[in-house]
């Protein structure tokens, strides 16, 4: 009974043996990064219309999530707010996610109708593990009154036209591609477009719309497939402020003078 005892814990012993010489290998772990500190931007329109919406893009790096050569190994998020005198009818979408190596993060953000400045606070945070680096910043969005092209469409012809785009231009430039529905035969269409004229110089500009001709069908009000529009971005009226500080200042200067000249009088006719 020895034998086959002793034999056993030979082989224990020599297999325990062995496999203390086999090189031990582990999955690697991430390490912090030396891409620098938490950075991000968040880029899109900082002027919307009343009830308007606008495409943003948020994007970051640095921080332990990163790696030197930009790589994103841990978890880069981002967390966003909107505040405003008036937030009713604003919204912003998604307000949280992440960042995704050479995926932008692309944002939704909806206005009301009040004339504000909303400003967008943006909190990114950069983790791996149980390392942890933020940092916070802000974009704002102007909310304008627009001016409000309108025009009627029709469907002159005995078929359906199905959707299709309007281009607009200002002053030559494509500011709007706006999808009409379906348009049944001999019926009509009333497109509405709003744009934010904040910033435009003073002077006449002109909208101009366009149908696309493959829909040769549809027509603008003047029976063409181009409309256009001409408004004007009036003078600022002129600043009286410095006038007006400057006709105060003479005042108080007369009075001054007129004070002295009394006073020296009154001296003169007491010596008498």
């Amino acid at each position: 009974m020895r034998s086959p005892l002793v034999a056993l814990l030979l082989v224990t012993v020599l297999l325990g043996a062995t496999l203390g010489t086999l090189p031990y290998t582990s999955a690697a772990v991430p390490t912090a990064s030396t891409s620098g500190p938490v950075t991000g931007t968040f880029t899109g329109k900082s002027v919307l219309p009343y009830n308007g919406a606008g495409e943003y893009i948020v994007n970051g790096t640095g921080g332990p999530a990163v790696l030197a050569n930009g790589t994103i190994v841990g978890n880069l998020s981002y967390y966003l707010t909107v505040a405003g005198p008036n937030t009713t009818g604003v919204t912003i979408s998604p307000s949280t996610g992440k960042i995704l190596n050479g995926i932008p993060s692309r944002i939704s953000l909806t206005v009301g109708n009040v004339s504000e400045v909303l400003t967008v606070s943006v909190l990114l945070a950069s983790v791996l593990n149980t390392t942890n680096e933020s940092t916070n910043f802000t974009f704002t969005v102007n909310v304008v009154q627009p001016y409000i092209l309108s025009t009627t469409l029709y469907n002159l012809g005995n078929s359906s036209v199905t959707s299709f785009p309007i281009l607009v231009n200002l002053d030559g430039v494509l500011v709007g591609n706006v999808s009409v529905p379906t348009m049944l035969p001999h019926t009509t269409y009333h497109f509405v477009f709003q744009y934010a004229t904040v910033g435009l110089p003073e002077g006449q500009h002109t909208f101009t719309v366009y149908l696309t001709t493959v829909h040769g069908l549809v027509r603008f009000a003047n029976g063409t497939t181009v409309y256009t529009v001409t408004f004007t971005i009036p003078t600022p009226a002129p600043s009286y402020t410095l006038w007006y500080v400057a006709g105060v200042v003479a005042f108080l200067g007369a009075l001054f003078i007129f004070g002295a000249r009394v006073g020296a009088r009154r001296r003169g006719t007491s010596k008498k």
